[in-house]
């Protein structure tokens, strides 16, 4: 099932389909992130991240002018695992000119919606990049509703 589930993730990150997102995620999906130190509990504090992320690691967001974000089409997977109901997505981006290296490691449930979502990421300089990041984009999203 995980075939399915990432094939769906890759889907939805190059196509963006509305509810696309919505349709992956497990009502009692689990996010960890690389910066908050307990883990998130449900699909819409979930959805949120990765929201947050899109708009922040994929350079999809828009800075105050409309203009879009430094990084935009940096963002890219290099490697994949796929093993029972398990995933390892390497990828890699540019932040603010810093080096961003990291893994989304993502579990699925036998109907393929994700359970678990886990983000680590390296060298610390990009921690730190996309701890403010996310920061200010979760501000940015509580704001707007």
């Amino acid at each position: 099932m995980i075939e399915k589930c990432i094939a769906d993730w890759h889907d939805y990150i190059i196509h963006k389909k509305p509810g696309g997102l919505e349709d992956l995620i497990a009502d009692d999906c689990v996010f960890l992130s690389p910066v908050v130190f307990t883990p998130q509990h449900g699909k819409d504090i979930t959805l949120a991240y990765l929201r947050a992320a899109g708009g922040t690691l994929g350079g999809q967001a828009k800075d105050d002018d409309g203009k879009p974000a430094d990084n935009a089409g940096k963002f890219k997977y290099t490697k994949e695992v796929l093993a029972g109901n398990h995933a390892v997505l390497e990828f890699e981006t540019e932040m603010n000119g810093k080096y961003v290296n990291g893994v989304d490691i993502i579990t699925c449930d036998d109907e393929g919606k994700i359970t678990e979502f886990r983000v680590m990421i390296r060298p610390l300089q990009a921690v730190q990049a996309v701890h403010a990041a996310m920061g200010a984009m979760l501000e940015k999203m509580k704001q707007a509703g």
